[in-house]
């Protein structure tokens, strides 16, 4: 493959943009890329390298035979992928157990270097306000975006303004709910005389309702109140009036005692079938997350608790006792576009497909997920560049699973918010695979059947192309 001469323009240098250089470098392409480092830094970046991790020095659990989790499974894809920054991670890795745990420094350091080593890469420190008018481009510039290229999102996608903040519930697996206790219903549409059709009343509706009596809801009351919550940063505060019609749950109940059973856990025109249709003293109520059926969110729960408070805060809901936690809640500012409505698989934009996005403006969270997004625009607009049509990874890949997730339609309607890796978000494996409680076993099927997905997959698409040897 020759090089190309033609720039194509990369905004942002963090580990989505830093990535998707690195790829577009080593496939022959010219690259300018932007980044406002080291000319000012936003309130969250505390040196002037690249590819900063500003929040954890972890990328999240690494894979075993025995022990699989979602995110060691996206590592293992970008491995096959050929990932840049993984190379890097692994060459300053602390121990740090089964995470794949760096050197903070000392990785933004070694990834700045080769950046700036890299020939066909031009690094251009400048505040970007604008899109650039003509060429490709990946826009990868994170939740601390510049407001003046906030705008220009908000112009080109014909949207009042962005989503300033995650405003999120806690995301269960479905199949990790109890429903001896739980049970699908919905408001007002239990018939209160037919108390003896218990199995009616238990399997229709859309909602999964969790019933409380008094005594667990004043001791979730007293955790909302009481649990350590994450403080927001200064630069936060400034922006949480965009919130008041979205209150964290704890903030409702700091308000009084019946405020949450007047307000999400309110128990009207719920019968709860197996106290022969009473109507239980108040309700957590979990609305379906994914087309599958698979995930559910809690109805009313964006939190500020930790995490550690809000698992003993669902582990006290009759029903969630042993609830997997897909997504914890958050509420903190993180920028980032309506890719449902905007944004194709390929991570082009719909009504601008020279235009790619990559990072935690897509909607996904976690440091691997910034990188593997990255990855993912780099291979397209390579395609586009030469061409070809853009590709999508099979759904049951992870990567694969995550681009679809963040661009489902159905979630337009829904109010989309962001997520990482997970097994929710995958199909599910054929029915008697696995026995239901055996979580371990489910997770190696999904490993295996997403390796070899991917190396087909790869094989039918060249390795994802032929690079262009070192020089």
């Amino acid at each position: 493959m020759s090089t190309t001469q033609e720039p194509i323009h990369i905004l942002g240098a963090g580990l989505a943009g830093s990535e998707a250089a690195l790829q577009l470098a080593k496939r022959g392409h010219v690259v300018k890329l932007y980044e406002m480092k080291p000319l000012t830094k936003s309130p969250a970046h505390h040196n002037d390298h690249f590819a900063e991790i500003v929040c954890s020095n972890s990328l999240g659990s690494q894979n075993t035979e025995e022990d699989v989790t979602a995110s060691g499974l996206l590592k293992e894809e970008l491995e096959q992928l050929d990932c840049e920054l993984l190379k890097i991670a692994k060459k300053v890795a602390l121990p740090a157990g089964k995470a794949l745990a760096v050197d903070r420094e000392r990785f933004a350091q070694l990834v700045t270097e080769r950046i700036e080593a890299e020939p066909r890469i031009e690094v251009i420190s400048e505040v970007v306000e604008q899109i650039p008018e003509d060429g490709l481009i990946i826009i990868a510039t994170g939740p601390m975006t510049a407001p003046g290229l906030v705008q220009a999102f908000s112009e080109l996608l014909q949207e009042d303004q962005l989503y300033f903040f995650d405003a999120a519930s806690p995301i269960i697996a479905r199949d990790s709910i109890n429903f001896d206790i739980a049970f699908y219903q919905d408001r007002y549409n239990a018939d209160r005389s037919d108390t003896d059709d218990a199995d009616r009343l238990s399997q229709e509706g859309s909602y999964i309702n969790c019933p409380l009596e008094k005594p667990h809801y004043e001791a979730l009351l007293d955790i909302l109140i009481n649990g350590e919550k994450t403080e927001l940063k200064s630069f936060e505060k400034e922006s949480a009036s965009y919130f008041e019609s979205c209150l964290p749950v704890e903030v409702l109940a700091s308000r009084g005692p019946e405020t949450l059973r007047f307000g999400p856990m309110k128990p009207v025109g719920l019968a709860d079938p197996r106290s022969g249709g009473k109507r239980p003293y108040a309700v957590v109520q979990l609305r379906q997350d994914n087309a599958e059926g698979t995930l559910y969110n809690m109805v009313g729960f964006q939190t500020n608790l930790k995490w550690g408070a809000q698992k003993q805060m669902i582990q006290l809901i009759p029903g969630l006792e042993n609830a997997e936690v897909v997504r914890f809640g958050v509420m903190h500012r993180n920028t980032f576009i309506n890719s449902p409505k905007v944004l194709e698989p390929t991570l082009q934009l719909k009504a601008h497909p020279r235009i790619f996005f990559a990072g935690q403006l897509t909607g996904t969270e976690g440091y691997t997920e910034s990188i593997a997004t990255g990855l993912m625009a780099a291979l397209n607009l390579h395609r586009v560049h030469a061409g070809q049509a853009p590709v999508t990874l099979p759904r049951v890949v992870m990567l694969g699973a995550l681009l679809h997730y963040i661009t489902r339609i159905e979630a337009v309607k829904q109010g989309f918010q962001p997520i990482n890796s997970n097994w929710g978000i995958l199909p599910e494996l054929p029915e008697g695979s696995f026995k239901r409680k055996d979580k371990k076993a489910r997770n190696r099927l999904h490993r295996i059947r997403s390796i070899q997905t991917l190396t087909d997959w790869l094989l039918a698409h060249g390795s994802v192309e032929a690079c262009v040897p070192a020089s």
